[in-house]
């Protein structure tokens, strides 16, 4: 039985998040996608689906053919869903370029907010139970040979950066030495038609943070990484310092007119990271262009005193993916911190939320060494995750 001693010493293990990969509109991997992002390319578009909204629409959606073509380099498409084939395209890239192997103290975490939903769809070929998500995490399991029963993570909209925040954790405790995380959600019927519901599908693409925002732009993508307490030689490693996670129960969909939930998420994380508003370099926030997030948000961040930190939202890039956007924001971000870059909060124009914000209006090439990323979500849930160069 572990002592007290072994217990304190095992929870102050530094923790690193290594290898990661994007699938998106704008790549197959976080190469690409950096590259877009930092020339400013959205991969928002134009929609004309019907089988998913009854007109036009905004959306950053993967390409069928070109998911279809990447895939069949690894294996027969026909037995995977869409997104199967994202997460699986995502993962291996990730654990060929991680600096561990799969063991039986590997844990494999996936985080989704809707998983296959598509699935439900009366044009759909697969069976529904496939609309479960054991089901998805299984599929993943048995694709790479995983020891352990996958860890599934949904909790709305903080669920990707929500997940390196629990492989933290598990590694600090012990429990596994190593883990693997691959986050996603897509583009469906269901998804656009519960945001229209609340009338906030912007009709143009979404504009985070701004006075002249319309609403949400929905996306889709897959993102992964790997998580470890060794580092990697090979690289510039960043180390995941501070986390924390609270729920505001203010409302099934509303966040708390306060900002309660999320500022009390920033605190926790720079309580452990034992670090001052002041030592963080960039925010990378929710910022999904809707009046109620942006506004709290603002409040929030002005709470814990980091209203002069420079701030984006990538939603301007990629839509709000759900699930996934937490984790893909996470590898930009780390991107951010070993470019020495700060990248556009695209789509912004004039402030409009009532406490100020530093947003990033240009490229900037600026000294960075410690990032916060921020989520909020459904029900009330928020999460704040500090990461440092070291």
């Amino acid at each position: 039985m572990e002592t007290k001693n072994e217990i304190i010493k095992l929870a102050m293990k530094p923790v690193f998040i290594t290898a990661n990969n994007i699938i998106s509109p704008l790549g197959f991997d976080s190469e690409a996608n950096v590259a877009n992002i930092a020339q400013e390319k959205s991969g928002i578009s134009l929609q004309n689906d019907s089988s998913l909204f009854s007109k036009p629409f905004y959306a950053s959606k993967i390409t069928e053919t070109f998911l279809e073509e990447a895939f069949q380099k690894i294996t027969d498409g026909k037995i995977y869903t869409k997104l199967e084939k994202m997460m699986i395209l995502s993962l291996k890239d990730t654990i060929t370029k991680a600096s561990f192997s799969i063991s039986d103290k590997t844990a494999l975490i996936i985080s989704t907010t809707k998983g296959n939903i598509n699935v439900l769809e009366q044009n759909s070929s697969f069976e529904k139970k496939r609309s479960y998500l054991p089901v998805l995490g299984e599929k993943i399991k048995t694709f790479f040979g995983f020891k352990n029963e996958p860890i599934i993570v949904s909790n709305a909209c903080v669920s990707g950066v929500l997940s390196v925040a629990i492989a933290k954790r598990f590694i600090q405790s012990g429990f596994y030495e190593n883990a693997f995380i691959v986050s996603g959600d897509i583009l469906s019927k269901f998804i656009l038609s519960g945001f229209n519901s609340f009338q906030a599908i912007s009709n143009a693409p979404c504009k985070p943070f701004s006075k002249n925002r319309k609403g949400i732009t929905i996306g889709e993508a897959a993102a992964s990484v790997a998580i470890t307490s060794i580092k990697d030689k090979n690289q510039e490693n960043i180390q995941i310092i501070g986390d924390g996670s609270c729920n505001d129960a203010n409302h099934i969909s509303g966040p708390s007119r306060t900002g309660e939930g999320l500022f009390r998420s920033i605190e926790s994380a720079m309580k452990e990271a034992k670090i001052n508003a002041n030592e963080i370099d960039y925010i990378s926030a929710h910022g999904t262009a809707t009046s109620f997030n942006d506004e709290m948000e603002s409040i929030a961040l002005n709470r814990s005193n980091l209203s002069t930190i420079p701030v984006n939202s990538l939603k301007g890039y990629y839509g709000h993916t759900l699930g996934a956007s937490g984790l893909l924001e996470t590898i930009i971000g780390i991107h951010s911190l070993k470019r020495n870059t700060l990248f556009t909060s695209l789509g912004f124009d004039e402030l409009g939320v009532s406490k100020p914000l530093q947003i990033i209006e240009k490229i900037t090439t600026k000294s960075l060494r410690t990032f916060l990323k921020t989520a909020s979500g459904f029900g009330g849930c928020n999460t704040a995750v500090l990461f440092k160069k070291v």
